[in-house]
């Protein structure tokens, strides 16, 4: 028999805030956390802006030493699962840590440390280089350095699927626990790609916004004048447990994972597959793996990138797989505030999701000015809405055609 998986801590480092409060209060006022880039000059740039974390300083999480021999994306990492962990209120000292585990993904890894190091070894020669450079660089160490952090001796692996790592991680995350490998999990993702190279690259895809006099209105999902996505960096972690371990030491649970759907478009490198199919089999398979009906399902936190294909393919997909039902949903993306967090995405929308439950609050897609006609679902254009939300989904679809969608319900006894 499947064992019932709850989350019992939240963990958020976003553009928009740090901590989950002040994460939560900014998409309900409908914040942007969207401005021109200060991490380096982005004056030759096609796009200036992204959503950058403000005011981090990882010391007050980790020790100053370690802290630099680590990128930013595993500061962000550490830094949401203390906060998760916090919120939880696990007591280690009560627990099996053999029984604990990790998974943590990122899109990209650490870009800042790949960046400067390059740098060095063209600038200064390789006798220069860091001996720290491979283990601060690879994507498994946000993962890892969580592990060592908390020693947590349990499952501990790291995912990358682009744009659906944080989603996959969690999803991955429940299934260890649903099958009795794990009593705890911390799982989500991080991305910290707000570098000089990185930014040329997704410049030279022609990907994102070049809305740089208006950053705030740049990332504007479903919206007419799209015109592509906001990079954005953070974290996104929670703490799940088996329900039975959360009862027995009397944890709070602010929603319980009922299902996962993980597949490929097999179609292009970085376009969706035509009429989002993929992705509404994905759905499905959530759907299918909670025991849920369609017109059971209440909100879906969209994967809503702002970019002309995404989210025409998404709203095809909903429209697919819930038919008339698909007119009674609510659908909205955070990335209209947060912008995108590539691999860190489905960490922070997972958390949205949880709150949306917990809260009956549904945050908007801000930017909305003048919806496009060919998308007609309901998008929570720009004010938040109330709503009591039993059933939720979040999607994640990320470059290389990976899709992934986790099913949350509100917890009952």
């Amino acid at each position: 028999m499947k064992k019932r998986v709850v989350i019992t801590g939240l963990g958020a480092i976003t553009p928009v805030g740090i901590g989950t409060e002040n994460f939560w209060q900014a998409l309900v006022a409908g914040k942007s956390g969207i401005d021109r880039i200060t991490r380096f000059d982005p004056s030759e740039y096609t796009t200036q802006i992204a959503g950058e974390v403000k005011d981090f300083d990882p010391t007050q999480y980790i020790d100053k030493k370690e802290a630099k021999r680590m990128d930013r994306c595993t500061q962000f990492a550490i830094a949401a699962a203390k906060m998760a962990f916090e919120d939880s209120g696990i007591n280690f000292d009560q627990e099996d840590r053999s029984r604990m585990g990790t998974l943590i993904g990122t899109g990209i890894g650490g870009m800042d440390t790949l960046h400067d190091q390059f740098k060095t070894l063209f600038d200064k020669g390789p006798g220069r280089i860091s001996p720290f450079f491979v283990p601060m660089m690879i994507a498994n160490m946000p993962a890892g350095q969580t592990s060592i952090t908390f020693g947590l001796q349990g499952p501990c692996s790291c995912v990358v699927t682009a744009c659906a790592t944080g989603t996959n991680a969690i999803g991955d995350a429940f299934k260890i626990i649903q099958r009795g490998d794990a009593d705890v999990m911390v799982a989500g993702g991080t991305e910290a790609a707000i570098s000089p190279t990185a930014v040329a690259g997704f410049c030279a895809m022609k990907a994102m916004s070049t809305r740089n006099d208006e950053p705030q209105k740049a990332s504007r999902p479903f919206e007419k004048d799209r015109s592509g996505f906001v990079m954005g960096e953070g974290a996104g972690i929670v703490i799940m447990e088996t329900l039975e371990h959360a009862l027995a030491r009397g944890a709070k649970i602010y929603a319980e994972i009922i299902g996962y759907g993980s597949n490929a478009d097999a179609y292009h490198i970085t376009a969706p597959a035509p009429e989002g199919a993929q992705a509404a089999k994905c759905m499905a398979m959530a759907l299918k793996d909670g025991g849920i009906e369609p017109n059971a399902v209440d909100y879906i936190n969209a994967h809503g990138t702002s970019t002309p294909l995404n989210d025409k393919n998404e709203t095809m997909a909903i429209k697919s797989l819930f038919g008339e039902h698909a007119k009674n949903l609510k659908v909205s993306s955070i990335k209209s505030m947060t912008g995108h967090l590539l691999g860190a995405a489905g960490g922070i929308e997972t958390i949205a999701t949880v709150l949306t439950i917990v809260n009956g609050v549904i945050p908007p897609t801000i930017n909305m000015e003048n919806q496009d006609p060919e998308l007609d679902l309901d998008y929570v254009p720009n004010k938040a809405q109330e709503q009591v939300v039993n059933v939720a989904l979040s999607n994640s679809f990320g470059f290389g055609g990976h899709n992934a969608t986790i099913l949350v319900k509100k917890y009952q006894a």
